[in-house]
């Protein structure tokens, strides 16, 4: 007789829940769309629009010559040069800051990095608290388990303007906090947080000491007629932290430039942190191919397509505006490729189900990306929409919804 194997423990990785999109699939499984309407996802947001064409010709022109290199964990100095140079010209930095050398780091896109700061900075025995936005990126979430922490929400409703609830945490819970993830502008309600946010944090933080760990994957998809969003270095820098003290930015091209699958962005603040983000990332083993550094390069120092790319997310919103606004009120959001938008009767997983099966038209119901807190889930009765597709593909999904909100309502 063969006895069972005992499975290993997994511990940590028990800790994880489905990601929103496993359990959009379940949702949806035994769903049918109706006869003669093609589909059309709006739950991922995975950006459609071209990718600007000299970052492909910089990627092939490298491509042969970098494959025999091991890339080094801090880049070239030519990308982070560049990326310098942007941060420099976009939040209106003075010159040689950020440092280049000592306050820039590239990563393998957003996710990664907002994944590794935990397993570099959370002190299980000592401050396990990891706070974020409620609803929230999973990755925070994720990051903070199985670094050994303890994720605390902070829940962002309407009637908070959709920012962190600060004074709802107490100073012994601010005491436990090792880390702090924000998203501005935010997913999924597209808030960017003010200068008046960011000094209440910053008090808080000089009394308890812990790492803020901005990310800004959505910055560059603001309203072309709108004042650009503030980022935290920028925030840093009016508020006379000149070192940017515990403070890191996370940077990406996939939004930005239309390159999810060039797994490009950054990593930017003080110097201390990127020192020893730099030696945890050497261990961890994740660094930029140079051929991705050079298309890299590329595509941080040209505009042109950003503005292009913020012009085509314009008309799509324009359109959300006047197709969805009449019949389901939102907050337009400051940035980002995201509605947030509240649901007739407030099921979003029975308003998710019925659209598709009405329509064809997928969406993330809200609650997907939340958690409960006392005062109740923040993001059950909303549904989150990625405007991602190209525009004729938008507008009829725009117009499907708009006729079942009617027909639901």
């Amino acid at each position: 007789m063969v006895s069972e194997r005992p499975h290993p423990s997994t511990g940590r990785l028990d800790r994880l829940q489905p990601y929103p999109f496993q359990r959009l699939r379940s949702l949806l499984a035994d769903a049918t769309p109706p006869v003669g309407r093609g589909a059309i996802p709006l739950s991922i947001g995975e950006p459609r629009h071209p990718a600007p064409a000299m970052v492909g010709e910089a990627l092939r022109v490298s491509l042969d010559e970098s494959l025999g290199r091991y890339p080094a964990t801090t880049g070239t100095a030519a990308l982070r040069e560049t990326i310098a140079a942007w941060l420099q010209w976009r939040f209106s930095l003075p010159s040689g800051r950020p440092d280049p050398a000592h306050e820039v780091l590239p990563a393998a896109g957003t996710r990664e990095a907002l994944f590794a700061v935990t397993q570099a900075f959370v002190e299980p025995g000592n401050r396990p608290a990891v706070f974020m936005p409620n609803p929230f990126y999973q990755i925070y979430e994720g990051a903070a388990l199985l670094a050994g922490g303890e994720p605390v929400l902070l829940d962002t409703r309407a009637e908070n303007d959709f920012e962190p609830d600060l004074g709802a945490i107490t100073d012994a819970q601010w005491a436990r906090c090792g880390l702090i993830y924000l998203c501005s502008p935010g997913n999924p309600n597209g808030r960017v947080l003010s200068h008046a946010f960011w000094e209440r944090l910053f008090a808080i933080q000089q009394r308890h000491g812990f790492v803020i760990a901005a990310d800004e994957c959505y910055s560059e998809l603001y309203r072309e007629d709108a004042e650009p969003p503030l980022g935290l270095l920028a925030a840093c820098q009016a508020a006379g932290r000149t070192a940017f003290e515990d403070c890191l930015v996370f940077h990406s091209l996939s939004k930005r430039s239309n390159v999810p699958g060039l797994r490009s962005g950054f990593i930017a603040g003080d110097a201390r942190l990127i020192e020893r983000f730099s030696r945890y990332r050497t261990y961890q083993g994740c660094a930029l191919p140079e051929h991705v550094q050079s298309a890299s390069i590329a595509a941080w120092g040209d505009e042109h397509h950003v503005r292009d790319n913020r012009r085509a997310y314009d008309r799509k919103f324009a359109l959300a505006r006047r197709i969805l606004q009449p019949v389901a009120g939102y907050h337009d959001p400051q940035a980002g490729f995201y509605i947030w938008l509240p649901v007739p009767g407030g099921d979003d997983e029975g308003f998710c189900r019925g659209l598709y099966q009405a329509s064809g038209v997928t969406v993330l119901p809200g609650r997907y990306l939340s958690r409960p807190s006392r005062e109740g889930d923040p993001g059950a009765g909303y549904v989150r929409l990625a405007l991602v597709a190209e525009e004729a593909i938008c507008e009829d999904a725009l117009e499907r919804i708009g006729n079942f909100i009617q027909t639901y309502a």
